[in-house]
């Protein structure tokens, strides 16, 4: 039904088309900066005396057509450069060509903070619809050495860290899921499981061209983000005026692991004839640092004494290993069509090991206070656990794409074929191999220490021999991760036509598309459980020593050790088939969601006002497979398989408002309809359950988050290189998805459990919110004070809805909606003056609802966050450039934490150090 629609539409709009006859003349041609080095994508083309205007695409090219016979003033405008009034004359027939280069005497400067920010505002100023874009300089650098640090500078952006490096993007404080993100126009999937975003360390920064982060939809776009459609792309041949070849070197040393891993890349764009152009790129890092962790659970009263039953102490030490690289063919076979094909692949290694020392405490504090807890193994036992992890995973994503592209001012088309895979697997990972002594009345009291909230510590006291004594810690388990795979797999083909008439004292588009995507997503998991083993096995047979700075854990176990140990007598370790069948069968599932969708939009433009609307449909089909496994609590008693269809159609309007009421005052004004489709690891009908009791339940029920948006935005471009911009926002979302966890026990098909985690759906939730943003190079000031730029923005973001608990539509209660920060705001000073250029970069985000517990006091919140980061660049010979990075110099941390009796009880903390990257740039 969908498809007949959008092609009796299309159809229609084509003969009307094609029965339309052309007017006289057309110009064409090209926008670079003075120095003919880099094509100015997104500078505005326009001729005032008839409305029209157009914009640069990314050669730098344009094309106004069908003008009556005349001589016309053309205005290039680009920001940051002194405006260029040129006459032309078009004859009664054929093609004008113009070449413009922006600069004179006030040249713009291809390299540096100030070539980064005229080319954001660029394209900021000449977009459809609200967007804040990145780009990097004629020389291919960005402001920052990290893509996922230099997102946090723009307007509304947050990005959450994972273990003191940033990952996942946050638009607007919400849940990074919301996004949806792409790659030259190929929707990236998510090598990981159970998430829908894409982590941006996986992709490395010098082989990015662009990110483009655009807040509001048009009909032309996917329809399945709510947060922000994030755009990333590599660099063409065409881009660019003149070959690019360059060199990076780079060291980072981390002080926490004291040594200093290498980066280096290789960065190049040329055409190797006029028409036909080659670009890429490599890039290798690999990353050596450490991480010191607390973690605490199940916080309990007694005796007005309050407590955590579980204290886990962990020590990471962490080596991350990343190669990217893209290829990209482009071939202009007219002035007005270019065909590619574009290719990327980036694998990202990540060897973990953690050494823990975990407290568990059966019965209740013998006594203490507001900031202390007293337990003795004389009332009950006190359980010591030492394990260690050796994990290794490995995460590819590779995209293929090919494609044309045409646009002569009248008819514009593209046609793509794309695929897209995203992998994560583990082969062999101890994880963990554990080690335990249980003390029962032998003289051994713990006292732990909350005075700190942050960082609970505890004392050993009594008979502490044991404790202390490696040898006393016998075999407990090794579970071995035998193989972890994770597979998210795309193919979509995509075809659009659109046709311009000169409508009035402007121009009209009629536009229509399909494209169609089909997604499988999967997870085999299995593993081997071993239960004993045939000898005297305890931690002192691989005692090691730890890099923990937070306190003495005690005895661990060597990092290599373990592994080492277990290959060498795997026979004599024993297989526990039961706990095996639990480890390996429950995880299992597999998905396909395919997505058909078309669209029907029109477009009016003059050099005042641009409109777009239009309705685009999304038909998606989703089947599921997964399994439960029954069991007696000994044996696994059935496997039984499980599946679900699911289809869905959603129209999808919008309608986006750009208009100028005067030069450089820019007004919008967007209205859309979203979605977000569930996490396929949700949705699939699986269950998981560890030794602890802790369960995790599918949900193959979950509906769709579905939004209606608006936003509003003003922007001042200020004289020279600057901005101010002022924009509302509100978002009314159904069907919001939260992970609720329960601490009550039960069972499910004959599994028991004592806590269950599964997603549901919420009600309604409102999002509002504003933010302001101001960009400026300061060059008006006088010498040496004509260097500095400042930027800063500030975004509110008010995230409601309400959940029902434990379902009961009696017991609603209003959350925060989780990822959802209330404040997120920047602050940038930098200076950049002959070969020298500096930079400091503040970042804060307020507090957010991580994950949504049975009621308030069990909720997991993540506290708020601000990083300081300082760089330095240096010319010291032509081409050649020394920089050095200060990352996170104030040592920020992470600390998640519940409100448990009136105060933040810990749940986790981390704190990793500060790291210190420098090296060397060369162009040739």
């Amino acid at each position: 039904m969908i498809s007949t629609r959008l092609l009796a539409g299309a159809s229609f709009a084509a003969l009307a088309i094609v029965a339309t006859p052309a007017l006289a003349g057309d110009i064409a041609g090209t926008v670079s900066d003075e120095t003919d080095t880099v094509a100015l994508q997104s500078a505005t083309v326009s001729i005032p005396s008839l409305g029209r205007q157009t914009v640069t695409g990314r050669d730098g090219s344009f094309s106004i057509a069908e003008l009556p016979a005349g001589t016309y003033e053309v205005v290039v405008r680009y920001v940051g450069a002194p405006t260029v009034t040129r006459s032309i004359t078009v004859p009664e027939s054929g093609l004008v060509n113009a070449h413009f280069t922006l600069g004179g005497d006030n040249q713009i400067v291809v390299v540096g903070q100030a070539a980064n920010q005229a080319s954001a505002l660029s394209r900021k100023y000449a977009s459809d619809g609200v967007s804040d874009v990145l780009t990097r300089d004629a020389i291919g650098q960005f402001p920052d050495q990290n893509v996922a640090e230099s997102l946090r500078r723009l307007p509304g952006i947050n990005v959450l860290n994972d273990q003191g490096e940033g990952r996942f993007v946050s638009v607007r404080g919400l849940d990074p899921e919301l996004n949806a993100t792409s790659l030259n126009g190929v929707r990236l999937p998510a090598p990981e499981s159970d998430v829908r975003s894409v982590a941006l360390d996986v992709i490395s920064a010098d082989i990015i061209e662009s990110i483009e982060v655009k807040k509001s939809l048009t009909p032309d776009m996917d329809g399945d983000t709510i947060g922000a459609s994030i755009e990333i792309n590599t660099t063409s041949a065409f881009n660019r005026r003149r070959d690019l070849l360059s060199v990076k070197l780079e060291g980072s040393y981390n002080d926490y692991a004291g040594v200093v891993s290498p980066k280096g890349s290789i960065d190049f764009a040329t055409r190797l004839t006029d028409n036909f152009g080659v670009s890429g790129g490599i890039s290798y890092y690999r990353r050596k640092f450490e991480t010191d962790n607390i973690e605490a659970a199940d916080w309990d009263t007694a005796n007005d004494v309050v407590f955590a039953k579980e204290t886990e102490y962990r020590d990471y030490d962490v080596e991350r290993e990343r190669l990217s690289g893209t290829l990209n063919l482009d071939y202009r076979v007219s002035p007005f069509t270019m065909v590619f094909a574009r290719g990327s692949f980036s694998q990202f290694d990540d060897h973990e090991y953690r050494r823990r020392t975990t407290f568990k405490f059966d019965e209740d504090p013998a006594s203490g206070d507001a900031d202390s807890a007293l337990f003795s193994d004389a009332d009950g036992r006190i359980e010591v656990r030492r394990d260690l992890k050796d994990r290794f995973e490995r995460q590819r994503i590779a995209t293929t794409q090919l494609g044309l592209d045409h646009d002569d001012g009248e008819w514009k088309a593209h046609l793509s074929g794309s695929w897209a895979r995203a992998s994560e697997k583990e082969d062999f990972s101890v994880d963990p191999i554990r080690f335990r002594s249980r003390f029962d009345g032998d003289g051994l009291d713990i006292r732990m220490d909350y005075s700190d909230r942050r960082v609970p510590l505890f004392t050993a006291l009594g008979n502490t021999a044991d404790f202390l004594d490696p040898a006393s810690y016998g075999f407990n388990r090794l579970e071995l991760t035998t193989l972890s795979d994770s597979v998210d797999e795309e193919y979509a083909l995509k075809a659009d036509l659109g046709r311009t008439f000169v409508a009035g004292d402007g121009e009209f588009t009629v536009q229509g598309g399909v494209k169609s995507r089909w997604r499988d997503k999967s997870y085999n998991m299995d593993g081997i459980y071993y239960g004993d083993f045939d000898g005297d096995l305890t931690l002192a047979d691989m005692l090691g020593s730890q890099t923990y700075r937070l306190t003495d854990m005690g005895p661990v176990a060597d990092k290599y050790a373990p592994a080492q140990f277990f290959l060498a007598n795997r026979s004599a370790f024993e297989i526990d088939q039961y706990e095996t069948d639990m480890l390996s069968l429950p995880d299992d599932y597999s998905a396909e969601e395919d997505v058909l969708a078309g669209y029907l939009m029109g477009r009016y433009s003059s050099d005042t006002l641009r409109m777009v609307g239009g309705v685009r449909a999304e038909r998606t089909n989703v089947s599921l497979a997964g399994q439960l496994v029954a069991n007696d609590g000994d044996d696994v008693t059935d496997v039984i398989p499980l599946s679900f269809k699911r289809d869905y159609t959603d129209w999808l309007p919008s309608f986006t408002v750009r208009y100028e009421p005067q030069r450089d005052v820019v007004l919008r004004l967007a209205g859309y309809r979203s979605l977000v489709r569930p996490k396929l690891s949700k949705l699939a009908p699986r269950f998981t359950v560890n030794d602890d009791l802790e369960a995790e339940f599918g949900n193959p029920d979950l509906e769709p988050y579905r939004a209606w948006n608006a936003d509003a935005a003003v922007e001042f471009y200020l004289p020279g290189n600057g901005a101010f911009s002022f924009g509302l926002f509100y978002k009314s979302i159904d069907n919001f998805i939260v992970d609720q966890t329960t601490q009550a026990s039960g069972s499910f098909q004959g599994i028991a459990y004592d806590q269950l985690t599964r997603a549901i759906n919420g009600d309604t939730a409102t999002v509002f919110g504003l933010e302001v943003g101001f960009s400026r190079s300061l060059d008006f000031l006088p010498a040496p004070l004509d260097g500095f730029l400042v930027q800063a923005n500030y975004t509110f973001t008010d995230a409601t809805g309400t959940v029902f608990t434990n379902g009961d539509a009696s017991a609603p209660r209003d959350i925060q909606l989780p990822s959802s920060s209330r404040n997120t705001g920047n602050l940038v000073l930098g200076y950049e003056k002959g070969p020298l250029e500096l930079r400091a970069a503040g970042t804060y985000r307020s507090k957010y609802l991580d994950e949504l517990g049975g009621d308030a006091s069990e909720d997991r919140y993540v506290d708020h966050h601000f990083q300081l980061d300082l760089s330095a660049k240096v010319e010291v010979i032509e081409n050649v450039r020394l920089f050095a990075e200060w990352i996170n110099v104030n040592n920020a941390k992470y600390f998640a934490y519940q409100n448990y009796d009136s105060r933040q009880r810990l749940l986790q903390f981390e704190e990793y150090g500060s790291t210190v990257k420098f090296g060397a740039k060369v162009n040739f």
